[in-house]
């Protein structure tokens, strides 16, 4: 298995004959900026956590390019269609379900958060529930991404029910647990092995860095990967 991050929420994952992409904010993203088209060859999945525009990013180039199969909850599918990408390739799915990504799996948990985008003429849509994705592949280890989410106690049953591998947490605060909170999170309720920090540095507002998160973890804090912004890494 290899990730890559291309900054905030966005990442890259393939194993097998899959090529992932998380929330896919390339072109506008400060942090990475260097376009959508090199990072989307060969992508099979898009998988998206939630609506905002910082999550939804260049998806629908990325799918009509690509052909890939577009998964995510029903809102988004369907609002993403009206935008021109192929009904025929969505997954639609939402907080609780699980689907068949054809290779693996993935399945929706809940998340504390918002989730909707912003039309040309200024008004917000609502795309549904916000959700964490679970990723269970057979011979890979699974992947829990959390997208946008404060701490809630019910994190222990995501544990009990797909005991995640990797986690990707959000830690830049204000519109996310902050460094401190999200390595209480991953201490009390998580047994991960490996834990990748996001959603920071991106904007002034948020964390410029994962210092606070490293710190917090304490003894744990061996099994934080701090990822470069475009290099790939094995988890």
């Amino acid at each position: 298995m290899k990730l890559t991050w291309y900054g905030h929420s966005a990442f890259r994952v393939e194993t097998g004959d899959a090529q992932i992409l998380i929330d896919p904010y390339l072109s506008e993203n400060p942090s990475w900026g260097r376009g959508w088209e090199e990072v989307s060859d060969g992508v099979t999945h898009v998988l998206l956590t939630h609506g905002h525009d910082d999550h939804l990013g260049d998806s629908v180039p990325i799918l009509k390019k690509t052909g890939a199969m577009l998964v995510a909850n029903f809102e988004i599918c369907m609002y993403l269609v009206g935008q021109g990408v192929d009904q025929t390739k969505i997954n639609p799915g939402n907080v609780g379900g699980t689907v068949d990504c054809g290779g693996f799996t993935t399945t929706f948990v809940r998340a504390e958060h918002s989730s909707s985008s912003q039309t040309g003429g200024g008004d917000n849509v609502y795309l549904g529930n916000p959700g964490g994705l679970v990723l269970h592949f057979p011979d890979a280890p699974t992947i829990y991404h959390m997208g946008d989410t404060g701490m809630f106690s019910d994190m222990a049953l995501i544990q009990e029910l797909h005991q995640p591998d990797i986690g990707i947490v959000p830690i830049g605060d204000r519109f996310t647990m902050g460094g401190a909170v999200g390595a209480i999170a991953c201490r009390r309720y998580f047994e991960l092995s490996k834990v990748i920090p996001c959603h920071y540095a991106t904007f002034p507002m948020l964390d410029p860095n994962a210092d606070t998160f490293i710190a917090a973890m304490e003894g744990d804090a061996g099994k934080v990967i701090v990822p470069e912004v475009g290099k790939a890494f094995a988890p």
